[in-house]
């Protein structure tokens, strides 16, 4: 899968020259804290990349584990059909046949509990994976809703960019947590 771009580095770069000509505390300080943010943003990106190609490597290998259990049974049919051919023509099949028909069983159950672990393990990669992702976006909203704040000197935009933050930042812990 993709990775997640980050395409704020220009509106980063904007706050900083910003904040450099104003000398101005608080401009400083809406520079930090979307420097904060940006960085924050490229890890969960890296991450999120990470978790969706982790989810495609195991939904591949559920995937290999079906194709396998499969196979098995379809060897495991022949074996059968073989074994009640030989009955009906009055033959007595060989012992190897029926224990070798338990043995197919018996991969066939192991194949099968392999199969549902990779399906799980995909499916908690891809979970993780959504989760990262919207702290990605909630972490752009925010860079973005600092910028803004910068523009048009109003200090409400501060406070959502950083309410937006935090919720991205709680976002993204719980990525890491889960």
């Amino acid at each position: 899968m993709e990775e997640l771009e980050v395409p704020m580095e220009d509106v980063h770069k904007h706050i900083e020259e910003h904040a450099h000509k104003s000398g101005d505390r608080w401009t400083s300080g809406i520079a930090l804290v979307t420097a904060i943010l940006a960085a924050l943003a490229a890890v969960a990106a890296l991450l999120a990349g990470d978790h969706a190609n982790e989810a495609m490597i195991a939904q591949i290998q559920a995937s290999d584990h079906w194709n396998h259990y499969q196979a098995k049974g379809i060897k495991s049919g022949q074996l059968s059909s073989k074994i009640e051919i030989l009955t009906e023509l009055g033959h007595t099949p060989k012992e190897s046949d029926n224990k070798k028909l338990d043995d197919y069983a018996k991969d066939q159950n192991e194949i099968h509990a392999q199969a549902e672990e990779a399906e799980k393990d995909a499916h908690k990669h891809l979970r993780t994976h959504v989760i990262l992702a919207r702290s990605v976006t909630l972490f752009q909203i925010a860079i973005t809703l600092s910028a803004i704040c910068l523009l048009t000197k109003r200090r409400v935009f501060a406070v959502v960019a950083w309410g937006v933050g935090v919720v991205g930042a709680f976002s993204f812990a719980w990525a890491l947590l889960t």
